[in-house]
């Protein structure tokens, strides 16, 4: 039984349905073609959007009772750093989102992105084709972003590049008046860019706001979360000059993303939730999982410790090399076109 935690509920809950989904067919394709280790597989979903306490007590009873043998899914850092110490040298976790960057505990494996390799070479790229060297960080508070600004803050200076300002809102969403005081505060600043650092709901309700001022149409937007669903709750009208960095994008014109997307849209149908960079993620995740287990012949930590360094597969992303307990892959630049995005190039 696979542990699989997914925001069902707050800021994250418009990844939840494109998350089960996918998550659904990965769980298929392991059980079709032998499962791991030879047995098949079932996956339990944990809404990681309920109360922390709530989740960690439902986390401590499946994992006490031997339920789980692992754990993945998309869910944000907070969530993560409230699970670890239920999880860690317990069973292997395989945490595929976009963070902060630096985790080293044991049994933990990164497949997502990191500030160095996602956001410093999309912020290189702007400055250097569009001139955009001042920006605002926008981002909810809590661990992911506040660490994401400070690391690209020390980094940046090498550019010509600086933050001219940032303001870190509720977690659960921000009243009206704070977007509207943040709002004011980009216009005051001068900044030309603005990173936006929130999870789901939060940012589709900034992109509104954004536009509703005028901001959109003078004032670039950058992103690392912001995915095809986002864009839909945005509203086309919304998503002028706003760009997005990851490894996964729908519009990717690779032979593993289509490839992602056709057996997704033959498996579900065409009213299927949009597979964004979260729901791909979570393929990524199960996926990365089965192969750091079945390299290590064992699901027990200290094996998949000793194994994960070098391992490397390819998956819907391309070719996926650990270097440490940390995957890297491709990363590109994207720009809104309404509800889908145009691939820039890689990064």
């Amino acid at each position: 039984m696979v542990g699989t935690l997914l925001h069902f509920q707050g800021p994250g809950g418009i990844y939840g349905p494109s998350c089960q989904a996918v998550t659904e067919l990965a769980v298929a394709e392991l059980n079709a073609t032998g499962g791991i280790l030879g047995r098949p597989v079932r996956a339990e979903l944990l809404d990681a959007g309920q109360p922390r306490a709530a989740l960690r007590t439902q986390l401590a009873r499946a994992l006490d009772a031997g339920r789980l043998h692992a754990l993945t899914g998309w869910h944000t850092s907070a969530v993560r750093n409230a699970v670890v110490p239920l999880v860690q040298r317990r069973v292997p976790y395989v945490y595929p989102a976009a963070y902060e960057g630096a985790e080293t505990r044991p049994g933990l494996y990164v497949t997502g992105e990191v500030p160095s390799a996602q956001l410093f070479p999309a912020v290189a790229r702007l400055r250097a084709e569009a001139g955009t060297c001042r920006w605002y960080v926008v981002g909810d508070d809590y661990a992911w972003p506040r660490r994401t600004a400070q690391v690209l803050a020390a980094q940046l200076t090498s550019l010509g590049v600086q933050f001219v300002g940032a303001r870190f809102l509720p977690e659960q969403g921000p009243t009206a008046v704070q977007l509207a005081q943040v709002l004011a505060e980009i216009e005051s600043s001068g900044a030309q860019g603005v990173l936006v650092l929130m999870v789901g709901q939060n940012g589709v309700r900034f992109n509104r706001a954004f536009a509703r001022r005028g901001l959109h149409e003078r004032v670039v937007r950058l992103s690392t979360l912001m995915e095809e669903n986002m864009l839909m709750g945005s509203g086309a009208a919304a998503t002028a000059n706003l760009f997005s960095t990851g490894g996964w994008f729908r519009s990717l014109a690779t032979g593993e993303a289509l490839d992602l997307v056709g057996r997704y849209l033959s498996h579900h149908g065409h009213g299927a939730p949009a597979v964004g960079a979260a729901a791909e993620a979570c393929y990524e995740g199960i996926f990365a999982l089965r192969t750091i287990v079945e390299r290590a012949g064992s699901p027990a930590v200290a094996a998949t410790d000793r194994s994960v360094d070098g391992l490397a597969y390819e998956g819907p992303r391309g070719r996926m090399e650990f270097r440490g307990n940390h995957a890297e892959h491709r990363l590109y630049l994207a720009r809104a076109d309404g509800f889908d995005f145009d691939l820039v190039g890689e990064l």
